[in-house]
């Protein structure tokens, strides 16, 4: 008996030997019971949550009944120059400080505390950098960079490169495309003679890893930070052309960006020239549906022309977590009270907004007279398809296929590699920030989470973000156009 006693108090002032020198041990020792016994060799093991989740967008990304079979596309097109953006301003004799945005660059310094204010929120930005001759010489800096690589650059030239990967697409580019630019486009690729130029437009693209440092400064996440200097472009001096070449090209859908680069222009020239867009906008026929790709901007006055003016013409949009609290921000919307998103948007505020603006904007009213029925909303953790009922058809394969892509083209990969890419969706989430509302769950075996207000239904996925991101920039427009490509617009009657 007394062996026994003997025994338990060894082993009691074994345990508390190792809890006094090892506080977290008890806690450790429970997980790793808790944890499920190993597999028998060749038995299959369990999947993860990743795995999950790309097997089930297998299964639920199939082609719509209605396919697309030309779209013409415009009218932003340029080379992009992608360069380490610490190292460029390093090169440039930049020392690091305190960030500030400008909305308008003006000076190597006003580029140093605008990328600086970006990327210590970890979020992208575009700006047009007003002085010619300086861009000019960081320009020459960049593409002398070592590793600085060139690439096909611009929303409308990025989405018909992805089109164009479609063998059954015919695609039409219409933009400001120079030699170097004409000669990376896909051979599928039709560029109107009246978009070739004698010189290319270059964009400067200054990327920057997660955990990247500058001084003080600290990304949380990889992203990037664009500028240029581009007059082609920010006059959007194709538009006319583009609409013009619609007429014999005869396309069953129409792809529009580039509006964001006006806006460096001055008023003056964006007023009358979105005016000239509207008009252009208009012309095309009323049964070719337009789908339009939105990008950062920082003047309110200017977004909100384009809520009022350009949204409600066209019947589908593109746009990320900025750009879609911006658009808010502008017109006093919901949520414009916040100064930013704070790590993941909430889904809840996320689902506000997109309601908001097809009930103002869109035709959420059946008495509505706008044409807007569908948003593509991305953020790095997750997709938001939201769609008036009875427009759009496929929508579930089609924000799946916009997820999927996300995460394989950041990887510079082919297909999602599932140890190289990690969930960081909410699990729990709800379809309104304030009541009444829905709470809704992440289920990894149907990783997309329907779920409606009013006669608006959204389609939810995670993202299986890449832990090592090789390239960020055109995911926007590569995540457009994958969703484009799954989707169907349904015939009225």
């Amino acid at each position: 008996m007394w062996r026994k006693a003997f025994v338990g108090a060894l082993l009691a002032l074994t345990v508390g030997y190792f809890y006094h020198t090892d506080p977290e041990l008890p806690e450790r020792l429970l997980q790793y019971l808790a944890q499920p016994p190993p597999s028998p060799e060749g038995a299959p093991s369990t999947p993860t949550i990743e795995q999950m989740i790309s097997n089930a967008w297998e299964a639920l990304i199939t082609a719509p009944a209605r396919q697309w079979s030309r779209v013409a596309v415009g009218v932003n097109a340029c080379v992009d120059v992608v360069v380490s953006g610490v190292g460029l301003l390093q090169a440039l004799a930049v020392d690091p400080g305190v960030g500030r945005d400008h909305e308008v660059l003006h000076s190597k310094e006003d580029l140093r505390e605008t990328f600086i204010h970006y990327m210590e929120r970890g979020a992208a930005a575009e700006r047009f950098f007003n002085d010619k001759e300086t861009f000019q010489r960081i320009a020459r800096a960049a593409a002398e960079y070592p590793g600085a690589q060139l690439y096909v650059g611009g929303n409308a030239a990025l989405i018909g490169q992805k089109l164009a990967s479609y063998p059954q697409l015919m695609v039409l580019l219409c933009g400001p495309v120079g030699p170097k630019l004409h000669e990376m486009l896909d051979d599928q690729i039709v560029v109107p003679p009246e978009s070739l130029q004698e010189t290319d437009e270059f964009h400067l693209i200054l990327e920057y890893k997660a955990g990247e440092q500058w001084g003080p400064t600290r990304a949380p996440q990889a992203n990037r930070f664009i500028f240029s200097h581009d007059m082609a472009n920010g006059e959007m001096s194709t538009l006319e052309t583009f609409v013009a070449s619609l007429e014999d090209f005869r396309p069953d859908l129409v792809v529009l960006s580039g509006l964001h680069m006006m806006e460096g222009q001055g008023r003056e020239l964006w007023e009358e020239r979105l005016k000239e867009a509207v008009v252009a906008i208009s012309d095309v026929r009323n049964e070719v549906p337009i789908h339009l790709e939105l990008a950062s901007m920082t003047d309110k006055d200017y977004m909100n022309s384009i809520m009022q003016e350009v949204i409600p013409i066209v019947n589908s949009i593109g746009l990320n977590e900025q750009e879609l609290l911006f658009l808010s921000q502008a017109s006093s919307g919901p949520h414009s009270e916040l100064a930013s998103w704070d790590g993941v948007p909430d889904v809840g505020r996320v689902s506000d907004i997109l309601l908001w603006v097809l009930e103002q904007h869109g035709r959420a009213d059946p008495e509505s007279e706008a044409d807007l029925t569908r948003i593509h909303f991305h953020t790095l953790a997750y997709h938001i398809l939201a769609t008036v009922d009875g427009y759009w058809g496929n929508q579930v394969a089609a924000v799946a296929a916009g997820a999927r892509v996300a995460g394989s083209q950041a990887c510079g990969l082919q297909s999602i590699d599932t140890t190289k890419v990690a969930l960081r969706a909410p699990r729990e989430f709800h379809s309104s920030y304030s009541e009444p509302r829905e709470t809704l769950s992440l289920n990894p075996a149907e990783p997309v989470t329907v779920y409606r207000r009013g006669n608006v239904t959204f389609y939810l996925t995670p993202v299986l973000v890449c832990k090592q991101p090789l390239r960020t920039v055109g995911l926007g427009d590569a995540i457009s156009a994958e969703g484009l490509l799954y989707s169907e617009i349904l015939q009225q009657q």
